[in-house]
């Protein structure tokens, strides 16, 4: 015991020692995004956190738009047009490499846009680069796109990251891996963190003065605030907490901006079938819609309110907001003559941004006037672009359309809304023949007219971008067509950034396979020692056999209860191929007995699979994730003991006296104290007051050990107080149980004082009950803080068994439970021991 109490003092101190917050270096811009993307190729999918991270830092493509909406060039130093609109030329930029050192070529640039116009692209604007006909090279360096039909649109599709130039001999491993031509460079990914991209030093441009960019996702909007407040934030770009932006301007530290962007937040509504098929119904929800009350509620009073698919800064917008006026009485007659005067139910699904929550909220409340039962759904962002965007399984959504000049997409036939307009399709195909400015502004005017006209989708308002960043930084380009920043412009008062910084991908989990390994065997032996071969292998028995029935429990529930797990993944509209194919993945093939001994066997040679939803080993995911939560759990567990047990000892040797009655009063308000409530108010104290520590975010034990035990400061103490009043009760009650036996009333008599009675006597055999619970509470702390880490947001286990659930990631969900019950299994069996150690009749009933 005096021996466990002297390593918590030392991890304690050593904790203590690290308390100083390190400068930031200039050179190295820590930004915040709302939403980690899936996977990191740009042309492939709709998610713009994808061109957040890599658009014009990675990746880059021909031409870009610049903040006026203009062309410019990029990769292609210049280009003609044709008279009759159908061939764009263009002059390849000379010396460009990729990050990998290999030359741009126009076999690249041919490459990619085949790529994303062929009929199997994945791409989120496949449908508009259909319209290329041809891609060839008249001569070296020189590039000629043939259009089927002329499109005055087709530059301004160029500039999207969709479009982005990609290496032909990298395409496969992009999503992970990415290649570009960009002024920074992939340097890691540490999957439910941060993403660092270093200063690419043989950029065909003028060099980015940053040296570093680190990427850290930070969705909620309390973590937000806290973590721009304590200074661990340079950017936010889109700061999600609009409720708390009016009380960052009186910080001297801080540069606020309120501009617009491109961004429509609509109410999507699905209109393929039932009752949003009706204009009448649609147009009666356009009239109970009350844009005020939603951007006051939702947005605290940041936003324009829009009544079609246009931005209000563009000089071709029109003011269509009157078009449906608020009137609840309106939208009840047009549900009647519609005939559903009794109302009905519809399904809102939402992302996980704050705003489309908030938003989803006050429009359910509102619909409720109309008799509108909304149930709402809240979905992580793989499984909204999965239900929604991909599978149309929905009735209403909200969502932000950040896409410029994205009118068009209510021409696509199977566009998730599902609206389909002969007539619509025909003022698009006006447009893009249309070259003379007048022509196109009344087209655009009816455009907007047509879409109100038809209710296609509730109008609410033009998001706003609310941007906080540190006051130093200079050249931080925001207000932008395209939602992308330009981060190689960007600098601390004017310096560039100190090193280079060009290193390759740190490990943050490396190194701990062998010490993992030695502790073991050292273990192992100590416990042959102590007890002797025939109790150890009972016991290891026992833990073997309770593994092997816990993976067959597992295995069942996931791979063979009624139900196709693969086809749930993928959804209900995935092909009979991609479902095979991902049967093959998940060992899904061949008998019930063959699958189970090969998921075994791969287990045991480390082979967990590949996740679905990062596409990596699910192995590396794990280990990323437990070298933050082991140690966060053991010094939680440590910091738990020391506390809980020393204040049940000292209340237990002080019965009835006034230590024993503040112990007591502790103890219970620290069981009944919310552990995520005792978070935030450290994280307000501790890094937002005082700045002692940051507010969240772990930098990974390849930073060093101080910072990185320095992030987990906080969440150990939010941890451990609630298991150490626990603890506290519980050793009191053990104790004081123990001090009425005969045997220390015996040491008593003998002249031996109360204190070194109870500590050499009574203490050690008080101790069962405190390491049964302790039995318990190591796993919960290992797997059940999720909470905590998102408050924190650190990329720990439990964080990423959550999301893995909310993802569908079968594969992740099945390997952390296994790795949890095999924890949990061996926890207990090594509380067993340490009991046995204690009370040597536990060894003796073993025996019998």
């Amino acid at each position: 015991m005096t021996a466990l109490l002297r390593l918590v003092v030392v991890l304690l101190l050593s904790l203590a020692a690290v308390v100083a917050v390190s400068a930031q270096a200039q050179g190295n811009l820590r930004v915040a995004l709302q939403l980690e993307p899936p996977n990191l190729d740009p042309t492939s999918g709709a998610a713009v956190a994808i061109d957040e991270v890599v658009y014009a830092t990675i990746f880059e493509g021909l031409v870009r738009a610049d903040t006026d909406g203009s062309i410019r060039p990029l990769l292609a130093e210049s280009w003609t047009v044709s008279s009759d609109g159908l061939v764009h030329d263009f002059k390849l930029r000379g010396g460009v490499r990729f990050h990998d050192g290999r030359p741009l070529t126009e076999d690249d640039v041919i490459f990619s846009l085949l790529r994303i116009s062929a009929k199997t692209s994945s791409n989120a604007q496949a449908q508009a680069f259909s319209r290329i006909a041809a891609v060839t090279s008249p001569a070296p360096g020189r590039v000629r796109i043939r259009l089927k039909a002329p499109d005055a649109n087709f530059l301004t599709l160029l500039t999207l990251g969709d479009a982005v130039i990609v290496p032909r001999h990298a395409a496969k491993t992009l999503a992970t891996d990415p290649i570009g031509t960009g002024p920074f460079r992939f340097a890691d990914w540490r999957r439910g963190s941060d993403i660092t991209l270093v200063r690419n030093p043989n950029y065909w441009g003028k060099p980015a003065r940053l040296a570093r960019l680190t990427f850290r996702f930070i969705a909620d909007p309390s973590a937000a605030y806290a973590a721009v407040k304590a200074g661990d934030i340079d950017l936010f770009p889109d700061y999600p907490a609009p409720e708390t932006f009016g009380q960052l301007r009186s910080d001297p530290r801080l540069k606020l901006t309120v501009g617009p962007t491109e961004g429509e937040v609509i109410l999507s509504m699905n209109q393929r079938q039932g009752p949003l098929a009706n204009l009448a119904v649609r147009r009666a929800i356009a009239h109970a819609l009350d844009r005020r009350a939603i951007i006051d509620g939702a947005m605290f009073g940041y936003g324009v309110p829009i009544g079609s698919h246009f931005p209000p800064q563009s000089p071709d917008y029109i003011d269509l907001t009157g078009r449906y006026p608020h009137d609840v009485e309106a939208g009840r007659r047009l549900l009647a003559e519609a005939g559903y005067a009794d109302g009905f139910t519809l399904r809102l699904k939402l992302p996980p941004q704050s705003y489309a929550r908030r938003t989803g909220e006050i429009i359910a409340a509102q619909l409720a006037k109309l008799k509108i039962k909304v149930r709402i759904q809240n979905l992580e962002w793989p499984g909204w672009l999965d239900e929604v965007f991909a599978r149309h399984d929905y009735d209403l959504t909200i969502v932000n359309h950040a896409e410029p000049f994205d009118y068009d997409i209510y021409g696509r036939t199977g566009y998730y809304f599902g609206y389909d307009s002969p007539a619509y399709r025909a003022l698009l195909a006006r447009l893009q023949t249309a070259r003379d400015p007048a022509t196109r502004h009344g087209l655009l005017a009816e455009i907007q007219r047509t879409l109100a006209d038809d209710a296609v989708n509730g109008f609410l308002f033009q998001f706003p971008r609310l941007g906080v960043q540190d006051a130093r930084l200079q050249d931080v380009w925001i207000n932008t067509p395209n939602q992308a920043i330009d981060f190689a412009t960007v600098s601390f008062g004017g310096a560039a950034g100190g090193d280079d910084a060009s290193s390759d991908k740190s490990i943050a989990s490396g190194g701990w396979g062998i010490p993992a390994l030695l502790l073991l065997l050292i273990g192992v032996a100590a416990a042959l020692w102590r007890f002797g071969l025939p109790y150890v292998a009972s016991r290891l028995g026992s833990f073997a056999m309770t593994l092997v029935a816990a993976t067959v429990v597992i295995f069942a529930l996931i791979q063979v209860v009624p139900g196709d797990p693969a086809a749930y993944m993928m959804g209900l509209g995935a092909t009979p191929q991609a479902i095979a194919a991902l049967h093959a993945e998940l060992g899904l093939t061949g008998s019930v007995p063959e699958r189970y001994l090969a998921w075994v066997g791969g287990m045991l040679h480390g082979d967990f699979g590949i996740s679905y939803v990062y596409r990596v080993p699910v192995a590396g995911l794990l280990a990323d994730r437990f070298a933050l939560s082991l140690p966060l759990a053991g010094l939680a567990t440590a910091l738990s003991i020391l506390v809980g047990v020393s204040a049940g000892y000292w209340a237990a040797l002080r019965r009835g006296s006034a230590v024993d009655v503040v112990i007591s009063w502790l103890a219970r308000l620290g069981i009944a104290l919310p552990s995520f409530w005792l978070a935030m108010l450290l994280v307000l104290l501790f890094a937002v007051g005082l700045g002692w520590v940051e507010a969240g975010g772990f930098p990974g034990w390849s930073a060093g050990t101080g910072p990185a035990l320095r992030a987990l400061a906080l969440p150990m103490v939010a941890l451990a107080l609630p298991q150490a009043a626990i603890l506290a009760r519980v050793t009191r009650a053990s104790l004081l149980e123990t001090l009425d036996e005969d045997y220390v009333r015996t040491a008593r008599a003998k002249g031996l004082g109360r204190a070194r009675a109870a500590f050499r006597h009574a203490l050690p055999n008080a101790l069962g009950p405190v390491l049964t619970v302790l039995g318990l509470q190591f796993p919960f702390l290992l797997a059940g803080g999720a909470i905590i880490e998102n408050i924190f947001f650190l990329p720990g286990l439990g964080r990423l068994v959550i999301q893995a659930i909310a993802q569908r990631d079968l594969i992740v969900v099945q390997s952390v439970v296994v790795v949890l019950v095999a924890v949990t299994v061996l926890v207990s069996l090594l509380i067993d021991m340490l009991a046995a150690a204690i009370d040597p009749r536990l060894r003796e009933g073993e025996r019998r």
